[in-house]
């Protein structure tokens, strides 16, 4: 197999991977179907976990500045614009889940492409074909997104994110499948 042929004489290695893509796809499984049942849910959630983000990034790079160099003021200003969107994510999260709707459809754009590059890369491969439908299917949520921003964020931003982990979940469960199989072959040849 292509992609793991850097450890695949590691026979630990191979095991760490199998069982923690079993585990890490399980657990983003059952987070996907979490959001695509409740996606308003999923968007507030999202936007409230973005905005924290925001926020403790800029106390810290406040913090950073405050220690350093206190006359930085592009270290001041980065803070204050994190501090400043990450407040206003926290009191107005509709519009956050709107701005989020256009960083998703970024990401959905962005991870179909990588998924096509994997494919095409595993191609031949157990599950290839997962990876590659992954990213067929992030490249038609990205543009079904932008289609109709800003007015259906809300639904959408939850029903994508728990469709985009459900589909992820599905191809770390296929790529745990695969590495059992090459740690499998990987025992015959050393016999």
């Amino acid at each position: 197999m292509v992609g793991f042929s850097a450890f695949t004489n590691d026979k630990k290695l191979l095991e760490q991977f199998s069982q923690y893509s079993k585990v890490t796809g399980i657990i983003f499984m059952i987070l996907g179907v979490l959001g695509i049942t409740f996606p308003v849910i999923m968007s507030l959630t999202t936007a409230y976990f973005v905005a924290w983000l925001l926020l403790f990034s800029g106390v810290t790079i406040a913090f950073h500045t405050y220690k350093t160099n206190k006359k930085d003021w592009l270290g001041w200003f980065k803070a204050f614009i994190f501090i400043l969107s990450g407040a206003l994510t926290v009191v107005y999260p509709q519009t956050g889940v709107a701005a989020l709707g256009i960083i998703l459809a970024t990401y959905l754009y962005m991870d179909g492409f990588v998924n096509f590059a994997l494919a095409i890369e595993q191609k031949g491969q157990q599950g290839w074909w997962l990876i590659l439908l992954n990213g067929i299917i992030s490249v038609i949520l990205a543009t079904i997104f932008i289609y109709g921003w800003p007015f259906n964020s809300l639904f959408l931003v939850g029903l994508y994110v728990g469709i985009s982990l459900l589909f992820d979940g599905v191809v770390l469960l296929s790529m745990a499948s695969a590495v059992k199989k090459l740690e499998e072959e990987v025992e015959e040849e050393n016999k």
